[in-house]
């Protein structure tokens, strides 16, 4: 079996488990620690607190300095309601292209790194595989596993996380800020509008406060940046409130995201936004003891830079044989968080960002092509 083939039978025992971030990972965690041990690798499992979740690491080769670190994470996003035209947990392969959720986000990158472990085992360097579980909804799951590499792996190179960059070498992307806030109104019958307090009314001037601040960081954009788009971007992506139009509503809540390039402090541009928040609260307490208002980061994920990744950079450019200046990204990853953990870090993986989320989310052949001639690179250099 050659190894493009061992990738693209582990990618479809991969695609097989649905790992939306709601669900549980376990049965796949589990399903590489077996096949790990099928040659003598022994992977560490770094739980989430009440076990559902787990992210793994394991060493492949000797435990030395100067290795490799592929990550890559587990969870996807979910399916429903959209318009797929086959079962997106079985791979459909067709004019080229491979079907279904993960394919391109981002389980054919662990697929290729699994099908290479028996090669890797063989080098005078080793690879640390990291496989994590969260990223899709604010990158919770990997700083506990990074935080135990830190001190069990010895001193990598650096760290590949394998996001579907078309194998392109990214070198930075911008954090994400997740954050909730949530108002409790008083009800009362619509007309009487003296006799409570309307929840929605209140979320609706903390959302418009927020519009401003995104107009306002749009307008003071560093074009030269290389970041599409260049300014940090603040979107409202969730709105609830209210139970019927002549009620007045007691409770709303909305969730929004901030994410900067390198160089920005999320909790200093929302410090003005926090004090509004609090104040809101006062007021809105004096009035009626059980109403007020509350603002929670739900996560935080550093941006990735390429300060001090300069060997990284070069080590990367020779596996792709790419002569492009590195790229940078918009989205979030967690290669701002294995950098932040004192790792060097490059995103390169097979797959591109457009197919991404997409009802028929798939990948080209030809990137599983270039994925398989990236690691085997790799295993030459670790050779």
């Amino acid at each position: 079996m050659t190894n493009m083939t061992h990738a693209r039978a582990i990618l479809d025992r991969l695609i097989a488990f649905d790992t939306t971030s709601r669900n549980s990972n376990l049965a796949l965690i589990e399903w590489v620690e077996s096949y790990l041990s099928e040659y003598g690798v022994t992977g560490h499992r770094v739980a989430n607190e009440d076990g559902t979740k787990s992210n793994l690491f394991a060493t492949i080769g000797p435990m030395v300095e100067g290795g490799v670190i592929l990550s890559g994470h587990t969870d996807v996003v979910p399916v429903d309601n959209q318009d797929w035209s086959s079962d997106p947990w079985i791979t459909r392969e067709e004019s080229g292209k491979l079907y279904g959720r993960g394919t391109a986000d981002m389980k054919s990158f662990i697929a290729l790194a699994l099908a290479w472990v028996p090669e890797f085992a063989k080098g005078a360097k080793p690879i640390h595989l990291a496989i994590s579980y969260d990223e899709e909804i604010g990158c919770l799951g990997a700083p506990a596993m990074i935080e135990q590499m830190r001190t069990s792996v010895r001193a990598p190179r650096l760290a590949v996380v394998g996001e579907p960059t078309s194998m392109r070498l990214v070198t930075g992307h911008k954090g994400i800020s997740v954050y909730k806030v949530e108002v409790q109104g008083a009800e009362a019958h619509s007309s009487l509008v003296n006799h409570g307090i309307s929840a929605n009314e209140h979320a609706v001037d903390l959302m418009h406060s927020l519009v401003e601040l995104s107009r306002e960081l749009k307008a003071k954009a560093d074009p030269d940046n290389g970041f599409d788009p260049p300014y940090p971007t603040l979107t409202i992506g969730v709105m609830q409130g209210g139970e019927a139009a002549n009620i007045l509503a007691g409770h709303a809540q909305f969730q929004f995201d901030l994410r900067c390039p390198p160089g920005f402090a999320p909790d200093e541009l929302l410090a003005p936004f926090k004090a509004l928040c609090e104040a809101l609260d006062k007021e809105l307490s004096a009035r009626f003891p059980q109403a007020g208002a509350s603002f929670e980061k739900l996560a935080d994920a550093p941006p990735l830079s390429d300060d001090g990744s300069d060997d990284a950079i070069a080590f990367v450019q020779r596996l792709t044989g790419e002569n492009m200046p590195p790229a940078k990204v918009s989205y979030g990853a967690e290669a701002g968080q294995f950098q932040q953990g004192g790792f060097p870090t490059v995103i390169c993986g097979p797959g591109s960002i457009e197919q991404a989320h997409q009802p028929n989310e798939w990948i080209a052949l030809e990137q599983l092509e270039q994925g398989t001639r990236f690691m085997e690179r790799l295993a030459q250099e670790l050779a």
